[in-house]
């Protein structure tokens, strides 16, 4: 278990210092700020919607190690998924985060590396940050979210 619990870190500090798809988008984008007040972490999030199909995701800001891996790696993961899908990856996600469910429960692919933030309840906000700010995004959001609102 050890071994794997390694791996999982090197992923994450990974993603943290070369953060994929951390740019401005390319064309126009729906997008949403989101703040997590007790760790610091600011964030954008723009994401591309056509014909239902997720063509690009992106962000910009700042974080912790577990923010910033969070966001690079749910860019990838989004990229190309019908809106639906996005949605259930996003209840999935969160579910596992929040020790709702366990991570051989649910289909999480490369993001169950963050099923040890389960573990830790302050860094569950640092995870979800960039998740809930897409949701915003999604939804079409005025104003910025905040960890200490979203549920």
């Amino acid at each position: 278990m050890s071994d794997l619990r390694d791996l999982y870190q090197e992923v994450i500090l990974d993603h943290s210092k070369r953060p994929r798809n951390m740019r401005l988008p390319v064309g126009d984008a729906a997008h949403a700020s989101g703040h997590n007040p007790l760790c610091g972490d600011k964030l954008t999030v723009h994401i591309t919607v056509d014909a239902g199909i997720v063509r690009d995701v992106c962000f910009q800001g700042s974080g912790c190690a577990i923010s910033t891996a969070s966001a690079s790696m749910m860019t990838e993961a989004l990229t190309g998924r019908p809106v639906a899908e996005v949605e259930r990856l996003f209840d999935a996600f969160h579910s596992v985060l929040t020790g709702q469910s366990k991570a051989g429960d649910v289909t999480l692919g490369k993001l169950k590396v963050f099923a040890g933030v389960a573990e830790f309840p302050v860094r569950v906000k640092c995870a979800t940050l960039a998740w809930h700010t897409m949701k915003a995004a999604l939804g079409g959001a005025q104003t910025p979210i905040s960890t200490e609102s979203a549920s």
